[in-house]
């Protein structure tokens, strides 16, 4: 016999998120910018126990939720294994000095009156190559914050430009886990969505641009390059900085280009970062793969350990002395990477999540909410601004960037198939929304991590957050006025893709 199932009421569907948004609030002041490594999962735990229990009231059972659990998990799966890919190239691609080369190139071309410009500009490519944000902020940002304020110029401006310019190559990055987290919530291909956001991210940051460059000749600050002269001094006793080591992600740039599926680039792009490694940091490699015999035994060793594991701790010494150039606290770490295991934490935290959304969408919860809010809606315009409007919304009160992403994303999905638009339109607007304004809130979690790493306070910096504020607006102006729309693709039955596989 069917089950029989009840229409859940707008409160009972709410009760889980209110649940949800308290406790990760109860986490945010207690554990500050340490709630996204442990507490907030368990919030989310919590959270869908509870919106299991709704759904048992509704007439649910277990099994059809565990179904929405495995249905909404294994929608990622591709996203989570290329974070483990991240991981193991964020480290080779430390072992082997292409990060810290592309910090020695980039720091050469700043100057007081296009600091600002630059700041934006080296956070971008540093994010571009990284695939995070977080990572550019707590590495280059740290240097560029300290810079800036050697020169004179106002920190929240500084702290603005870093922080824009690391939010756009996080969005535009296949190494970025929100970037591949928003296409596979959506029903979308990473590179698809890529493609599809240029067309909005283009124009924002472009914006972003202009304006650190007016700001920056218009200031009259002096600059002083002893400290960075000491910082590339530094850079360059400790590995072999070349021009070469910029074939490196030259290989990954053409790999991609040439649309091989991100895993393999990703794996492929690790591995020339350890033979490069191999070639030009020998000591660096000797260092890692402490203890070892041989060069083959060494260098396995080394390779594997930054693929696998946190390297950091063998650049101690060096990441002390910047500190001590720059006057920041001990914990900083410009010569940072965690390989595979610093991505765990990210994987458990989309795990929960996901968790949390598929009970959510498995009862009908979400179906409820979005039912309500689509009310509101009567156009393609309409529904893009109620999209972005909800990411924010899961921003301000959820107080985390992944909620952001996955909860509207599953709450529209079925609605933009409706209103006959393509899954990249979709996840589009969630980076736009999602992604770029998680950093803008003092409580979420995002805004807790950057402002405890920059030392500046977010309602200092958050007013100078140009690209961050020019993202949400630029979609919703191309939503309302039809611009770059891809349409649902319709089979020859007439019925779209998604529901033809159903």
């Amino acid at each position: 016999m069917d089950h029989i199932t009840k229409r859940p009421s707008l409160i009972a569907a709410l009760f889980p998120i209110i649940i949800l948004i308290g406790l990760l609030g109860i986490n945010v002041y207690l554990f500050h910018d340490d709630s996204s490594y442990g507490s907030n999962q368990i919030a989310l735990l919590i959270a869908a126990a509870v919106a299991g229990f709704v759904g048992l009231r509704l007439g649910f059972n277990w099994k059809q939720m565990y179904n929405g659990i495995v249905e909404s998990i294994s929608s990622a799966m591709g996203a989570i294994i290329i974070l483990l890919m991240i991981g193991a190239l964020a480290g080779t691609w430390l072992l082997s000095g292409v990060v810290p080369a592309m910090i020695y190139y980039g720091l050469q071309i700043l100057n007081p009156s296009t600091f600002l410009l630059a700041a934006c500009v080296i956070s971008a490519i540093v994010s571009l190559a990284t695939g995070s944000s977080w990572s550019t902020i707590a590495t280059v940002g740290i240097a560029l914050l300290g810079i800036g304020q050697v020169l004179g110029l106002p920190t929240g401006w500084v702290a603005g430009a870093i922080i824009s310019g690391a939010y756009f190559g996080d969005k535009m990055s296949p190494l970025s886990d929100t970037t591949n987290l928003a296409p596979a919530v959506a029903g979308t291909d990473l590179f698809t969505h890529i493609k599809h956001m240029v067309w909005t991210t283009a124009p924002s940051f472009l914006i972003s641009l202009i304006v650190f460059t007016v700001v920056g000749y218009q200031s009259d600050a002096s600059f002083d390059p002893a400290k960075v002269n000491q910082l590339l001094t530094l850079l360059d006793s400790t590995f072999n900085i070349n021009a070469f080591l910029f074939l490196v992600p030259t290989v990954v740039i053409i790999l991609i280009w040439k649309r091989m599926p991100a895993i393999p680039a990703l794996l492929i792009g690790s591995i020339v970062g350890g033979i490069f490694a191999l070639i030009y940091q020998p000591e660096i490699v000797a260092r890692v793969a402490e203890g070892a015999d041989g060069y083959l035994e060494q260098s396995y060793k080394a390779i594997i350990t930054a693929m696998s594991l946190d390297i950091t701790g063998y650049f101690e010494k060096e990441n002390l002395q910047i500190n001590e150039i720059f006057g920041i606290a001990d914990g900083k770490r410009l010569l940072k990477a965690g390989g595979m295991a610093g991505m765990m934490n990210t994987i458990w935290l989309i795990i929960c999540a996901l968790t949390f959304g598929g009970i959510m969408q498995a009862t009908g919860l979400l179906r409820r909410i979005t039912d309500t809010l689509l009310k509101f809606v009567s156009s393609r315009g309409s529904l893009i601004t109620t999209t972005a409007g909800t990411c924010i919304f899961f921003n301000i009160t959820a107080s985390d960037q992944y909620l952001a992403i996955v909860v509207p994303g599953k709450m529209y999905e079925e609605a933009f198939e409706e209103y006959e638009m393509a899954p990249e339109n979709l996840s589009r607007v969630l980076e736009d929304s999602g992604t770029v304004t998680s950093v803008l809130i003092p409580w979420n979690t995002c805004g807790v991590a950057q402002s405890g790493v920059l030392g500046v306070a977010v309602l200092l910096y958050a007013p100078y957050c140009i690209f961050n504020w020019v993202s949400p607006l630029m979609t919703i102006l191309f939503g309302y006025m039809g611009w770059k729309i891809t349409p649902l693709k319709k089979t020859t039955t007439g019925l779209t893709s998604n529901q033809k596989s159903s």
